[in-house]
């Protein structure tokens, strides 16, 4: 028999530390989270926000978050679904849309905390770099972006997001380095590419090349657009404009239409607490016993 020798012995086993479950299930990078959410301790317990981008294949969330002992807080939330309220019935997930979720958080973060008026931020969106001047009274409000496991290419959605917060008013330490548009030989940012990007100038251009090119998989792929009445992608520009002046216009939370659930047919009886047992067995001995002095009336009657 072959000698092997043990490479990892019991002393191993029983020193080996478990790691965090998110690190595990492979959803938080941790050592980016403790350079993002370490606080000085001079600043006592001064929240440290951050601008919390995250993407899936149906929706967009942004949210405002700081960490404490018991776990985050989140101030203020804002999700790519709700801006059908805003006239962005499709296109929920790309660059533009991206876009529009950033300006909508950072509207109603600063709505929320009073600052709106003082921070009104970009309000004509053109593609440059921009960000927010401290006023006299109240310096802007601070978030450090978090943009968790993706990675941080030059044109990804997150920076689309990132843009949007800072139109909105938001001061987030940043570069244009990421932005769409961004040349890596020039080293200069294209403001004009990056417009485009902001008011869906790529979907365009893809929509009138399958116009031209294929019209049967452009009716297929942009069937949503159709059916919401987007024949034209001319129209496409003046609708984002639109949109992010509704959203400036009032970007408090809509509450939502689905109705109400359906009462369910219950097959089993339902479970009766203490108090309903006991008034319950009150009632029937009750009735029992004016039960039994029906009848001995009745008795007594046959007698005489």
């Amino acid at each position: 028999m072959v000698f092997v020798k043990a490479q990892k012995s019991k002393a191993y086993f029983k020193r080996f530390q478990v790691k965090y479950k998110r690190r595990r299930e492979g959803k938080t990078d941790y050592r980016a989270r403790i350079r993002l959410i370490n606080q000085d301790k001079n600043k006592y317990n001064t929240p440290k926000y951050r601008f919390v981008v995250r993407i899936s294949n149906k929706d967009i969330t942004a949210q405002i978050i700081s960490a404490s002992i018991a776990g985050d807080l989140i101030l203020a939330a804002a999700y790519s679904h709700e801006l059908p309220h805003y006239g962005l019935k499709v296109g929920l997930t790309n660059y533009a849309a991206a876009y529009c979720t950033g300006l909508l958080l950072a509207r109603r973060v600063l709505k929320k905390l009073e600052m709106d008026e003082e921070y009104e931020g970009n309000v004509e969106a053109t593609g440059e770099d921009f960000s927010v001047e401290p006023t006299e009274t109240r310096r802007p409000f601070r978030a450090l972006l978090d943009v968790g496991l993706v990675r941080t290419t030059t044109g990804n959605r997150v920076f689309g997001a990132l843009k949007g917060a800072l139109d909105g008013g938001l001061d987030i330490p940043h570069s244009d380095k990421r932005f769409a548009g961004f040349s890596k030989d020039g080293k200069q940012l294209d403001v004009d590419v990056h417009r485009k990007y902001i008011f869906g100038g790529h979907v365009v251009a893809y929509m009138k090349t399958l116009m031209e090119e294929e019209p049967e998989k452009y009716q297929s792929h942009f069937s949503e657009y159709i059916k919401s009445g987007i024949d034209e992608p001319d129209g496409l520009e003046e609708m984002y404009k639109k949109v992010h002046a509704a959203i400036r216009a009032d970007p408090t939370p809509k509450k939502s239409e689905k109705e109400p659930p359906k009462v369910h047919k219950r097959y089993n009886l339902k479970k009766l607490t203490y108090e309903e047992r006991k008034a319950k067995l009150i009632e029937r001995l009750n009735a029992l016993n004016s039960a039994a002095g029906d009848d001995d009336d009745e008795d007594e009657e046959d007698d005489d």
